[in-house]
């Protein structure tokens, strides 16, 4: 016989995947305004934003519900433990889609500094670390989302290189200043939405093999 505990984290699970898809799509139009300069498609990532806070909230809600009505142990509560901070990761993850979008719409309105070559691709991994740890967490696959947390310096690397160039653009002429500094901040979300993958990843490890490996040097075991 099935739990009704089953039914109701299947619930709040069903509710998070729906995040998940508003998180990505976000984070994919919020990309799409920055490289077509289009203003609209950024404003709509803006205005969804509520939409996405008021989801994280009763996600959160039904979460605390699980907790204090079921009181679960072992693995449904890890998963549940689990639920919670990934919920939250998403909600920062579309946060940062806002950032970039409120970025692509002041650089619209202005002439193009340099082309965007760099960022791109780092918009490229970072949402494809975002992708590959939602699928290990619908998947329980803990090998896949060891895969995510190894992409992580990768952005990393390539956030460093944007901000040496364009500090260098800053340097040239004063008046790069306001544009590159935009640019900065778009390639410092995207690390951040890097990292926040990276942590869902963790989540996922977490309640998979009851082990975290958080702060990349440290592995230990969790007694059930």
């Amino acid at each position: 016989m099935e739990r009704h505990l089953d039914n109701e984290i299947n619930h709040v699970k069903e509710s998070l995947l729906k995040m998940a898809g508003l998180a990505e799509a976000a984070i994919d139009k919020a990309i799409r305004a920055l490289k077509e300069r289009d203003t609209q498609l950024a404003r709509e990532v803006i205005d969804q934003d509520q939409a996405i806070n008021e989801l994280e909230i009763e996600i959160e809600n039904g979460c605390f519900t699980l907790l204090a009505r079921q009181q679960p142990v072992a693995a449904d509560l890890r998963f549940i433990m689990a639920l919670v901070k990934i919920n939250n990761d998403l909600e920062r993850v579309a946060d940062h889609a806002v950032n970039i979008a409120q970025k692509a719409v002041s650089l619209a309105e202005s002439v193009p500094l340099k082309p965007l070559i760099d960022i791109p691709h780092m918009a490229d991994i970072a949402q494809e670390m975002l992708r590959n740890s939602l699928d290990s967490f619908i998947r329980h696959d803990a090998a896949l989302a060891r895969q995510v947390c190894e992409r992580d310096d990768v952005v990393d690397a390539l956030d460093e290189q944007v901000q040496r160039e364009l500090i260098t653009y800053m340097m040239q002429d004063h008046k790069n200043i306001s544009r590159a500094l935009d640019l900065t901040l778009i390639s410092k979300n995207l690390e951040r939405i890097a990292d926040l993958s990276t942590n869902i990843s963790e989540e996922v490890i977490f309640f998979v093999e009851a082990r975290t490996i958080k702060h990349k040097h440290l592995d230990v075991h969790i007694r059930p």
